[in-house]
């Protein structure tokens, strides 16, 4: 199953991708138009299990009549404002570690013991096809970096990792625009990966019934159509399972949260000499088996 958020007269509506055509589950929901019709992917994973056998019950009946064309739709992103803050992890690819130092011309430095998180606000989400501002009001150094997301489904705190894919929804993309020379004046990642709109984040979600070899799948951005980083979900430091133990340490997970997993080698402020993306630029993140990430950068 694969569902995505678009916009509709009334807001936004969930939809389910059949082919190329999608299902209204909004439309389409017993008592459609009340406060039980969920309208993106995150009420859809508040709904649980309850909510996943209605959607396979209409999934099950749909036909032409019911069915509007991919094409036709402006998409939004899958939860088009989380609750909370997007969590994300930071060098939890060894080759992105490696690249960074040589950077900055320090030696190689060992890895992290233990997950590194921070995290960017709802403010900075939008959807693929938007617009990411160049902010070069504050920013010299606008980089991507590609990232597999991971939507939580049910709820959880201290959660081991055996347990880990009992509490994930599904999967899809986020690119983690990040200003750098604002990451190191302000001495810490969120000032750099808060700005607003600078989390593009789509554009669907993947079930994860239906991606069920996520620990390996190909990651991968371009720059007008260059391919920049190319790597693979196995090569992260730590797996989605260790990921999910560590950050619910004393803190709760709930449905619709998201985590963003790191980043491999090949970002813009690595390269020799250094890259950062200009107005003009098409940035797109990819994952195999979930789609493109695409978005401009705008004055």
């Amino acid at each position: 199953m694969i569902f995505l958020t678009f916009a509709a007269a009334d807001g936004s509506h969930l939809g389910l991708l059949i082919n190329d055509n999608v299902l209204d589950l909004t439309k389409a929901w017993p008592a459609a138009g009340q406060a039980s019709a969920p309208r993106h992917v995150g009420d859809l994973a508040e709904a649980g299990e309850a909510g996943l056998a209605i959607v396979r019950d209409l999934a099950s009946t749909a036909n032409a009549a019911n069915l509007v064309a991919l094409a036709s739709l402006t998409l939004m992103a899958p939860i088009p404002r989380p609750k909370k803050n997007v969590f994300c992890v930071g060098r939890n690819y060894k080759d992105h570690i490696d690249e960074g130092m040589r950077a900055q011309g320090k030696a190689p430095a060992p890895l992290p013991s233990v997950p590194e998180f921070f995290t960017k606000p709802p403010t900075a989400v939008i959807a693929s096809g938007e617009t990411i501002p160049q902010h070069a009001n504050v920013t010299e150094q606008l980089d991507y970096e590609v990232e597999l997301a991971v939507i939580i489904g049910k709820p959880g705190s201290n959660i081991s990792a055996q347990n880990a894919f009992d509490h994930v929804f599904g999967y899809s993309i986020i690119n983690d625009i990040t200003g750098r020379d604002m990451q190191r004046r302000y001495g810490q990642w969120f000032k750099g990966k808060g700005l607003d709109r600078s989390c593009p984040f789509g554009p669907v979600v993947v079930h994860a019934s239906a991606l069920p070899n996520v620990a390996d799948i190909r990651i991968f951005s371009t720059v007008n159509g260059e391919i920049r980083q190319d790597s693979r979900t196995s090569r992260m430091i730590f797996d989605i399972p260790a990921i999910i133990e560590h950050l619910t340490r004393g803190l709760t997970l709930e449905p619709g949260d998201v985590i963003a997993t790191g980043t491999p080698s090949g970002v813009g402020y690595a390269m020799t000499p250094p890259r950062f993306l200009l107005k003009g630029d098409r940035v797109t993140a990819e994952i195999e088996g979930i789609g493109i990430l695409s978005n401009s950068i705008v004055a």
